[in-house]
């Protein structure tokens, strides 16, 4: 692998099923790599954006993978993401998973969405990325858009956690 190397997450909103959650987290692994982080699983109840189409009882975490990537990988990543969520609709065709893959630098958190936005970035094939937060003085610092899961305890503590990892596997694999 040539480039700088990033680390590999995902935020995931999932109906409150275990065996739901199961199933999906499986198929992250086996599409993306070994999950080596989870944040705790919270309930989702910082908006109802998704609740027409998932429900009411929504549970929202952060997995982190054992596989670097490199930041250009995150729009075919991001497609790959979209596959898994149609994987999971019920029979009336509905999402029950929402997976949004991002990347996280020593400096920074990048998130990809599929919605353009005046702060987001095109990179190619219809995927977006924005920065979420920027590492300074020596912690995660969320930016004026950062939504407001990202901005709670559980993800903050997440990238932290991930981000100690990823400083330990750069020193002994530079």
């Amino acid at each position: 692998m040539q480039g700088k190397k990033v680390k590999l997450f995902t935020g995931i909103i999932v109906r409150n099923n275990p065996e739901l959650i199961k199933m999906v987290k499986d198929d992250l692994e086996k599409t993306f790599s070994e999950i080596i982080l989870e944040s705790r699983i919270i309930p989702f109840n910082y908006t109802n954006y998704y609740q027409k189409e998932m429900g009411k009882e929504l549970l929202r975490f952060w997995a982190g993978y054992k596989k670097p990537i490199l930041p250009d990988e995150l729009p075919d990543i991001k497609k790959k993401a979209v596959e898994l969520e149609k994987g999971f609709c019920d029979e009336k065709g509905n999402r029950q998973v929402n997976i949004d893959p991002g990347y996280l630098e020593l400096s920074k958190i990048v998130l990809s969405s599929t919605k353009d936005y005046s702060h987001r970035i095109y990179l190619r094939d219809g995927v977006y990325a924005e920065l979420e937060y920027q590492f300074l003085k020596g912690k995660y610092e969320p930016v004026s858009w950062t939504y407001p899961d990202y901005r709670d305890t559980p993800a903050i503590e997440f990238f932290h956690n991930l981000r100690r990892i990823f400083k330990e596997e750069l020193k002994n694999n530079p």
